[in-house]
């Protein structure tokens, strides 16, 4: 009966006569209070999964709306500055990376909040805090790397896909008409020149060069050419990171938290973070709202075959890809 009921609202939605009302809409996000006591509050928010400025995609999102992770965030960040009694901020960041707009983004939202609120931003690095994940925990002000984490893998990849031999095997072949000679560089259906190769390299030289001078401001204690040497693409455990200066400190996530209320000089305070209506927080490893459930770090159309279908699309990003 429940495989039929659910065939049902498939083929109802499917035909248009379902209406959106019977579904609700994203609503306001509310504070769940974790663990402690007090009047102070210490926020902490999660940056996990493949950092993408793109909507979460699946069956589900067809009933329900889930916002992008830059406006989940930037949402978060909105509550927490017009609440004076957050004295702190904890960002729980456990992603590989992902595009290089999205780690950007949130990097800057961070950047704008402590214009706002001068309160401390302490990074805990999870799992993975590599690439754009790295990228992010730059623009907070003490970064804490779990003993098991890996971080690291600083810089730039772009993926494209060449199946020009495929298709002349196939016997199909791809004509485009353009307005230049590189109109079309990177596509997947023919190889890739040398002058385009230049053109993608020099973008991504760009793109590293920025991601550089952010770790030269969030580690002022490294020179530049330190970082050069560090930010070659490897990846960095958790006290191989420590002993090259491109984490503070080594810890779990109950140690950020004690180590921001200490910052703040509070003896007692309450850690919360916000929720959507109906979200169940029972403790402070609980999933945030809008996060996507998945944890293989699958990153949408990086397989070939998608890349094919999609067209091969160059994408820039700062992440770990092994």
């Amino acid at each position: 009966m429940p495989r039929l009921l659910f065939l049902g609202l498939l083929l109802l939605t499917a035909t248009g006569c379902m209406t959106s009302s019977l579904f609700p809409k994203t609503s306001p996000l509310e504070e769940v209070v974790l663990s402690g006591e007090g009047e102070g509050k210490i926020l902490l928010v999660e940056i996990s999964g493949v950092l993408t400025s793109a909507k979460p995609s699946g069956l589900l999102d067809r009933f329900f709306t889930r916002l992008s992770l830059p406006a989940r965030f930037k949402e978060e960040l909105a509550k927490a500055a017009d609440d004076k009694a957050v004295k702190a901020i904890v960002l729980r960041i456990n992603t590989p990376g992902g595009t290089v707009t999205a780690s950007d983004i949130l990097y800057h939202e961070i950047q704008e909040f402590k214009k706002t609120r001068k309160i401390p931003v302490i990074a805990s690095i999870m799992d993975l805090g590599t690439s754009g994940g790295y990228y992010v925990a730059m623009a907070a002000d003490q970064v804490m790397a779990h003993p098991s984490s890996v971080t690291g893998s600083l810089g730039v990849i772009m993926l494209t896909l060449n199946a020009s031999g495929l298709m002349e095997k196939i016997g199909v072949r791809a004509n485009a008409v353009t307005s230049g000679p590189h109109k079309d560089m990177g596509s997947p259906f023919r190889t890739m020149t040398e002058q385009d190769r230049a053109i993608f390299q020099s973008v991504i030289d760009n793109l590293y060069d920025r991601f550089l001078r952010v770790i030269e401001q969030g580690r002022p204690n490294l020179k530049p050419k330190t970082i050069r040497q560090l930010a070659d693409g490897r990846i960095y455990s958790a006290p191989q990171a420590k002993d090259h200066g491109l984490v503070d400190m080594i810890g779990y996530l109950d140690d950020a938290l004690a180590f921001a209320k200490q910052a703040t000089g509070m003896k007692e305070a309450r850690i919360v973070m916000y929720q959507r209506a109906g979200g169940y927080h029972p403790n402070m490893y609980a999933q945030a709202p809008g996060v996507p459930e998945r944890t293989d770090w699958a990153f949408p159309k990086l397989d070939p075959v998608s890349l094919l279908l999609a067209g091969g699309t160059p994408a820039f990003m700062y992440l770990w890809l092994p």
